[in-house]
């Protein structure tokens, strides 16, 4: 194993080994000396001053000692060592030397141009000397993301950037900006050696992957002022925190009278921040804001969209902040002329300042969609009215007490000094590097008033939010799940009952509390997921009585996705109803693949068993490192491909595997790598599992053709000895088992919906698909009180399953399809299809494409998916007739 490894990275292992010399030459942890540095270090001096051209490489092997030499053997190892597992040795070194010389030299060419016209910047870190591996690991590694699949192509390219744009920003050390400049260059570099077929544009990511993403970006951007601890020169736009660790403390009076003078120096504004930051709650002030940030991320990492909106909000507030203190103050009172610098430069670092906060604001606002957890009204209103509160009631004590203890602060303060400095108390200190200071305290009280008052506002901020955040629903909802969890577990419940879990659901129950229905209202449309749960009879008498909680509401219900016997109960009740489509029920004690009708299956599993597949029942909790984020690059590379967004409501996703009452049939090949995952939602009677529905199915790109059904035939088998007494296939939206179907105004715009899908989806390539499997037909149905009600009803439909999908963008995606084509007929009987009959693969000329039957469940299902089935397809491919 470890030999093969190391013919696997032969160039990570010179690498480290020119990386270890390095360490022998700069006396490991001590560091080098400065004869050492000189001579292999690079910058601006070193190759514009003294030619030496060779610098940009061999520092590239160097570091400064101490902790930077055990994290950049790490980073060898670790990113240089995947980085050449994807694309391969020859290409990791090019990208190695060819990134690192990018990186250094034009970084260089900048500094030669901001020297040239006086700029601040490159004439105060001309002299330095930079050693940094990291320069070129960075752009090897975004070299490499080319390479990668849609999930960690993303994920490398998001974090990467992030994190080298907040080094550049908030330190602003030479080898940031290299290292800024390496990574634009490993980005390019990688697409000239790994050409895709279309532009380079940014692909489409499940809910899951973006709410991760989004939660990096977030946290980075808030652990930022952080990285100033570890800068030598903390000249980065937005680094004033770096200023905690120098030595000198001016006194309080004596730098305001010093700083009195129009001509304000460096060392001036320097000593005026360092007074700001005197004690613990000016540091608070500068933290708390951060913190803030945090909780956002864990907010947007657990799904909910208040973690969204507090992210927005901090950051719209520092970008208004910073436009605010750094443009517009020195244009309306007093101006602050820095000296020795110029106004260009200025406002450079002001638009950074303003202009980075805004946009990951924006970038956090645009993708509100893949948020589907909402805090409930009353958390929402609690909320702000209780930061408000702390705001009025905080600045109200500051502008009193301060006027009270006027004469306590120096110069002597009156009451439109307080009302003018009030803002500031609130800000925090590093986005007042630019404005001088009016007074200052002189005793504990004004103290108190002067350094406390905004600490104990963004405390105040910060622990209510965290207490939202951390409550992942409301009370009444943790409530609603454990009871209808228990209900579904103990009376039990459908064969799609089990939907009734996932969150974004509302709970109601039967006055006898024997019977739940899990809904959502969407509009004035009250949807449910399936029947009601609980005993029959219960569940029966609960359609009626939930009629009438809706209607005390003002809201239309739909029960959706029901079968016969509680259609019957709604049709008694005067509702109209139509058909949403079959549901597929194969009988594990009945299972057999003899005969002429098993064909494809069993040369499926032939296939399967000589290629060394085997398969794995298993639950998420229980999945491996390694097999969990091959699942999760399975279903990011299907993602990624689709033209409509992921859809919910009824459809599982990554996040419903998680679950651990929810059963996985995996696909692992000869290398124990996942090629192909399937998972089953239970159904319960009297406390024990009699069934299983199948939801989330999906494969690897370059799956084998028919693992769909090697997977379907095992789970069967599964079941079979494990005494279960149904498999449901879920259902084959749209499409009919042999049942004539109405031919209502309804059906007949559900049949043309259909149709319009079709190349997209594949309804009724993904019925034929099911049909292999020789299953019973189960009608689902769709019932509501008022035919009038049709048009919010289906607009209700669509926003449930894409939140994210506007009117306007249905109809555009729809014309863009073209024209519809009748719809085909579903054969009486099912045919003995040929392995060959569903092709995996994509077949030249002009045929149309629709997703492969055999990587999902209900496919089609997104967004008009009656009665949902398993969750998504996996690629497209033409359906042979």
């Amino acid at each position: 194993m470890v030999r093969k490894t190391l013919r696997r990275h032969p160039t990570t292992i010179v690498l480290v080994a020119l990386t270890l010399v390095g360490a022998v030459l700069g006396r490991g942890f001590l560091g080098p000396t400065s004869s050492v540095s000189f001579a292999l270090g690079t910058g601006y001096e070193q190759v514009v001053g003294f030619h030496r051209w060779w610098t940009p490489l061999t520092s590239a092997f160097l570091t400064d000692g101490g902790l930077d030499l055990p994290l950049v053997i790490i980073a060898m190892v670790v990113v240089v060592g995947a980085a050449e597992r994807l694309m391969g040795s020859r290409r990791t070194a090019i990208a190695f030397v060819t990134t690192a010389l990018a990186g250094v030299v034009v970084g260089v060419v900048v500094q030669s141009v901001g020297s040239a016209l006086g700029e601040l910047w490159s004439r105060r870190v001309s002299e330095i000397v930079t050693l940094d591996p990291m320069t070129a690991i960075a752009g090897t590694i975004m070299t490499a993301s080319a390479f990668a699949g849609p999930l960690w192509r993303r994920r490398i390219r998001v974090v990467t950037g992030s994190i080298v744009l907040m080094f550049l920003l908030y330190a602003g050390d030479p080898s940031d900006l290299y290292r800024s400049l390496a990574t634009l260059a490993g980005l390019g570099l990688g697409v000239a050696l790994h050409p895709t077929d279309g532009p380079l544009r940014w692909q489409r990511s499940s809910h899951r992957e973006m709410r991760v993403l989004l939660a990096a970006v977030v946290a980075i951007t808030a652990i930022g002022p952080a990285i100033t601890v570890f800068s030598r020169v903390r000249l980065g736009a937005l680094a004033p925190l770096g200023l905690l660790l120098t030595d000198a403390r001016p006194g309080g009076v004596s730098t305001v009278d010093e700083c009195r003078a129009l001509a304000i120096t460096h060392a001036c504004l320097h000593d005026m921040t360092l007074e700001r930051i005197s004690g613990v709650g000016p540091v608070l002030l500068t933290i708390l804001p951060m913190l803030t940030l945090l909780v956002a991320a864990l907010g947007l990492l657990r799904g909910r969209r208040f973690g969204a909106w507090l992210a927005i909000g901090v950051n719209v507030t520092l970008a208004a902040l910073a436009a605010y203190f750094y443009g517009l103050l020195p244009l309306v009172g007093d101006p602050v002329r820095v000296h020795g610098t110029h106004y260009w430069e200025v406002t450079i670092s002001l638009t950074a300042s303003v202009l980075l906060p805004l946009a990951i604001a924006l970038f956090v606002l645009a993708n509100l969609r893949h948020l589907r957890l909402r805090a409930s009204r009353e958390t929402a209103v609690r909320y702000i009215l209780t930061v408000a509160i702390a705001l009025v009631g905080l600045s109200l004590l500051y502008v009193g007490g301060g006027w009270l203890l006027s004469s306590r602060f120096h110069p002597r303060v009156g009451l439109a000094d307080l009302l003018l400095d009030l803002p500031e108390r609130f800000v925090p200190i590093g986005l007042l590097k630019v404005d001088r200071l009016a007074f200052l305290p002189t005793d504990t009280a004004t103290h108190f008033l002067y350094y406390w008052i905004g600490p104990v506002f963004w405390l105040t901020v910060v622990v209510g939010a965290l207490l939202v955040v951390l409550r992942a629903r409301t009370a009444d909802d943790v409530a609603g799940s454990a009871r209808i969890r228990s209900l579904l577990t103990g009376v039990g419940g459908g064969s799609l009952s089990y939907w009734a879990t996932w969150p974004g659901n509302s709970y109601w129950f039967s006055r006898s509390g024997e019977a739940g229905v899990a809904y959502r209202v969407i509009g004035d449309v009250a949807i449910t997921s399936s029947e009601p749960i609980g005993a029959p009879d219960a569940a029966l008498a609960a359609i009626e009585e939930f009629a009438t909680f809706c209607d005390d509401n003002g809201w239309t219900p739909v029960f959706y996705s029901i079968h016969e016997r509680y259609l019957a109960e709604c049709e008694r009740l005067g509702w109209s109803s139509m058909g949403v489509g079959d549901e597929t029920v194969v009988l594990p004690q009945q299972w057999k693949t003899t005969g002429k009708r098993w064909q494809d299956v069993r040369s499926s599993i032939n296939r399967a068993e000589r290629a060394g597949v085997r398969a794995v029942w298993t639950t998420y909790p229980s999945l491996s490192v390694a097999h969990a984020a091959q699942i999760g690059e399975i279903s990011e590379a299907w993602v990624a491909e689709k033209e409509l967004p992921e859809m919910g409501f009824t459809l599982g996703g990554m996040d419903e595997l998680h679950d651990p009452a929810v059963g996985l049939m995996l696909a692992c090949d000869a290398d124990d790598r996942v090629v192909a995952v399937t998972s089953w939602l239970p159904t319960y009677r009297d406390g024990r599992i009699v069934g299983w529905t199948l939801d989330f199915m999906r494969r690897a790109p370059d799956g084998m053709n028919g693992i769909m059904e090697f997977v379907i035939a095992r789970a069967a088998e599964q079941f079979r000895d494990d005494g279960i007494e149904f498999m449901s296939l879920s259902a084959a939206p749209l499409a009919h088992g042999g049942v004539e179907v109405e031919q209502s105004a309804a059906a007949r715009t559900l049949a043309f919906v259909g149709a319009r899908l079709e190349p997209v989806y594949g309804f009724r390539s993904l019925f034929a698909f099911k049909r292999k499997f020789q299953p019973e037909f189960r009608p689902l149905a769709m019932a509501y009180p008022d035919p009038l009600a049709l048009p919010a009803i289906g607009l209700a439909l669509a926003r449930a399953y894409v939140p994210s999908l506007s009117v306007r963008g249905g109809i555009r995606f729809l014309r863009s399809l073209g024209p519809a084509s009748a719809p085909a007929p579903v054969p009486a009987a099912p045919p003995a299809l040929a392995p060959e009959t569903i092709d995996p693969r994509p077949a030249p000329g002009p045929a149309v494409a629709v997703p492969e039957p055999n990587s999902a469940a209900h496919g089609a299902t997104r967004g008009t998916d009656p009665a949902p089935a398993p969750s998504e397809t996996q690629e497209s491919v033409p359906v042979k007739t």
